[in-house]
């Protein structure tokens, strides 16, 4: 019995585990290698796939723009939803259940609804292939997400608070910036972490309004088939290079995103 506690689990972890160890192992090996046959390590070792990257101004040209976009999206997204996740929290107003589900609704609507419309609208107005063009893209999508899960936390918070910083005298603005937001902390870590990850890994919108200039990491790599096939093992070397931003912000949350499974929110 007590053999089975770690052993399901344990074969869990590896079981989600073998993907990215599989994907770290082909970067480390040869196109011609990974052709050739299978091998659990590569059987000769080669760090060109990663020098490639470092080396090639289109591959890591790609990792900074992706980072730049998806960070101006989380302040965006974050900084919107705030106040708006406040609102709703706080306040009853005509039609706000119907609004409130209405922002859910265009997180559930696929990107390809509005590839087009935000295609030729940044084409007009000169915002297209560049960063702000997809950061305010994601922000149909993220914005929603940042608001329902703040609202959950802001809920959490007693009313009370509110009425006994303005009986002490504090202005509205005054109360939300140095008593209430530092109250949802973890809220607002958990929404940064979502709004990070949904922009990091969205390729439809980023591909579609970007050329050359604002170019993200994963149009890059849809990229790679040569005179010889496809380069698989620079395509893997980047796919592992991808993981590292998202990993680096999960360490960083990871208390935040408990304590939001712990409210029940996320």
């Amino acid at each position: 019995m007590a053999m089975r506690k770690w052993l399901v689990p344990t074969l869990y972890i590896v079981f989600l585990m073998l993907p990215i160890y599989w994907l770290l192992n082909m970067s480390f090996k040869t196109t011609n290698e990974i052709l050739g046959g299978f091998s659990l390590w590569p059987q000769e070792f080669t760090v060109e796939n990663y020098v490639a990257i470092f080396t090639d101004p289109t591959w890591y040209n790609g990792y900074i723009n992706s980072l730049i976009y998806v960070l101006i999206n989380t302040v965006i997204s974050v900084s919107v939803a705030l106040p708006a996740a406040y609102a709703f929290s706080r306040y009853r107003f005509l039609g706000d259940k119907h609004l409130f589900f209405w922002l859910l609704t265009n997180r559930m609507a696929p990107p390809a609804v509005f590839a087009l419309p935000f295609f030729q609208l940044y084409s007009a107005v000169g915002l297209f292939d560049t960063h702000w063009a997809v950061a305010l893209a994601h922000c149909l999508f993220n914005i929603p997400l940042a608001v329902w899960i703040l609202e959950g936390f802001m809920s959490g918070v007693p009313k009370e608070l509110d009425e006994t910083a303005y009986v002490d005298g504090y202005s509205f603005w005054r109360f939300f910036t140095r008593i209430f937001i530092p109250t949802i902390t973890a809220g607002i870590g958990v929404a940064a972490f979502f709004c990070f990850m949904f922009s990091w890994v969205e390729l439809l919108l980023a591909k579609t309004l970007t050329s050359v200039a604002a170019k993200p990491i994963a149009a890059t790599m849809t990229r790679t088939a040569s005179s010889s096939g496809y380069e698989l093992g620079l395509l893997a070397a980047a796919g592992a290079l991808t993981i590292i931003p998202g990993a680096i912000v999960i360490w960083f949350v990871r208390h935040y995103i408990a304590r939001g499974f712990a409210l029940g929110r996320v």
